[in-house]
């Protein structure tokens, strides 16, 4: 499914509490419990999930199971070549930042128990780069993750739906789904994580150089908001459509 489009005020022709036109394929990998291809704007990421009948040590003889992720950009995904982190040897903190998050907002919709003694892994890996590729990794990956359980009759596991998006602050105007252009000069810039409950499994925002207020702080969870609703319709979409093959 696609959604987008509006009459010219930003750069890219959309109004400030207008998304970047958004689509989900899925099934992209063969291999993959479940897959999905997200597209917001320019930032395209593959979201891949596998699952396992095992768990990390940690959690043995527990009863539970455990939902984690993985996050790399590929070396062509932005204009300048990014050096894969295998030739570093080890992931740099931003990589690790990012897949950390995307654990914990997967995580916060999953019980854990009804998982049973099993590995869920989401690997998102980011085709292409244009702001946004932690939000639409989540976005992407939730997608995977409710498919792949779906298809191995977990579907009781899923506590929620959670979706991801970015807002900001550019030339004083809030905007919704900043792109890099209006990412890399934001003055406050704001990560939302939520549940189509109307929760909220996490919140980074941060000013860069100038600070801001509540009632900017209100504003932008706002514009958040109308954005998670239009992204928490577009996965259910997808989903319900998924092929099950149990």
């Amino acid at each position: 499914m696609s959604i987008g489009a509006g009459p010219r005020v930003r750069a890219d022709g959309r109004t400030p509490g207008q998304l970047r036109p958004v689509s989900m394929s899925l099934d992209v990998q063969k291999w993959a419990a479940a897959s999905c291809l997200i597209r917001m704007g320019d930032t395209h990421v593959l979201c891949a999930a596998t699952v396992e009948d095992r768990i990390p040590p940690f959690l043995r003889g527990k009863g539970v199971g455990w939902v984690t992720s993985e996050y790399s950009m590929l070396p062509a995904s932005t204009s300048e070549r990014t050096q894969r982190e295998s030739v570093k040897g080890r992931p740099g903190g931003r990589t690790h930042e990012i897949q950390r998050l995307i654990g914990r907002a997967l995580r916060g919709v999953i019980d854990t128990a009804a998982l049973g003694e099993r590995t869920i892994t989401i690997d998102c890996d980011v085709l292409q780069a244009d702001g946004g590729t932690r939000t639409a990794s989540i976005t992407g990956g939730y997608v995977a993750l409710a498919v792949a359980l779906r298809r191995r009759g977990l579907e009781r596991a899923l506590t929620a739906g959670i979706a991801a998006v970015s807002v900001g602050i550019v030339d004083g105007m809030p905007l919704l789904d900043l792109d890099y252009s209006e990412d890399s000069h934001a003055e406050v810039d704001f990560n939302v994580v939520g549940t189509d409950a109307g929760a909220y499994v996490e919140v980074q925002g941060t000013a860069e150089g100038k600070a801001f207020d509540r009632g900017q702080m209100d504003q932008l969870l706002g514009l958040a908001d109308v954005g998670l609703q239009l992204l928490f319709e577009a996965q259910r979409q997808v989903i319900e459509g998924a092929t099950i093959r149990r």
